[in-house]
């Protein structure tokens, strides 16, 4: 709907596209007393395309885990997700503004989730899966690692149905005017974010898995993704019109560049040090050893 919505407007270097002239709606589905939005929508594909890209992963031989164990990942992971998301929000960028006015903090369907705060949410809950099954949590993380990018897609496409997180002021031919963002043409930040964190990685990681023997060396995949997603984050950061605040800190990064740096360095060490990790991996759900 997006790239058709694009493709059809008449674009004017001078002025940007329009965003309320693209036909978006943040709500899908009105029915007076209830309704739908494609947010939350997007979080439900994130999960569902996520969940049934994990069943093709373990049909691998030397899965961490067995189909069983499946459907209490999506879960801890969709709480993860949502509780860590929203805190994460919370606590990294508007604390002030919550501690002020806390009755807004379960509005989720206003959107303000951190990717930071899921991440740290999904891996507590790995922890908890992994030592509750006694399976090995670092492998784990790694096919999960290659499940998230279906939800970075579908919630960067949402935030721009939104109308927010859009980006810098430019003059490109794609730039948009966003109904928030006064009447500049801006960068469509989130469509940049899509393509980076949802198609790209989500590419790298599948070429990783299916062609090479990374999921044979703990961390490698998970480490990947980390790495990927930070600097993917961290470029865009460059475009993207951060929060009120907290575009240049005290050592001149913004709030979602500094966040970054962790994910980075972590990634670039689990990478590193995989291949020592590498050990006779036995499958959960039978079949053959991989050595």
């Amino acid at each position: 709907m997006i790239l058709t919505s694009l493709s059809a407007a008449v674009i004017d270097a001078s002025s940007g596209i329009r965003w309320d002239g693209l036909g978006l709606d943040p709500i899908a589905l009105d029915l007076g007393f209830f309704q739908l939005r494609w947010y939350s929508l997007a979080y439900l594909a994130g999960i569902v395309c996520g969940w049934w890209y994990m069943l093709k992963l373990i049909d691998r031989p030397g899965a961490p885990m067995a189909r069983r164990h499946v459907d209490d990942l999506v879960f801890f992971v969709a709480i993860g997700v949502i509780l860590g998301g929203r805190l994460g929000y919370v606590l990294f960028y508007r604390p002030e503004y919550y501690i002020a006015n806390p009755a807004e903090i379960p509005q989720l369907w206003d959107g303000g989730m951190s990717f930071h705060g899921g991440v740290i949410g999904v891996s507590l809950g790995l922890l908890y899966l992994a030592r509750k099954h006694g399976l090995n949590w670092l492998r784990v993380h790694d096919y999960v690692a290659c499940c998230i990018p279906f939800g970075l897609f579908f919630g960067r496409l949402a935030n721009f149905v939104n109308g927010e997180l859009w980006g810098r002021e430019t003059h490109v031919p794609w730039a948009v005017v966003f109904p928030g963002g006064g009447d500049l043409p801006r960068h469509p930040s989130q469509l940049y974010e899509a393509g980076l964190e949802g198609i790209a990685l989500g590419l790298i990681l599948w070429f990783l898995f299916w062609k090479t023997d990374a999921r044979y060396q703990p961390g490698k995949l998970v480490g990947t993704f980390l790495l990927g997603y930070g600097i993917s984050r961290f470029l865009v950061e460059l475009v993207r019109q951060p929060d009120a605040g907290l575009e240049h800190l005290a050592w001149g990064l913004s709030m979602g560049q500094t966040l970054t740096v962790p994910m980075i360095l972590g990634g670039l060490y689990l990478i590193v040090t995989a291949k020592g990790r590498r050990e006779r991996v036995e499958p959960i759900a039978g079949g053959e050893s991989i050595a």
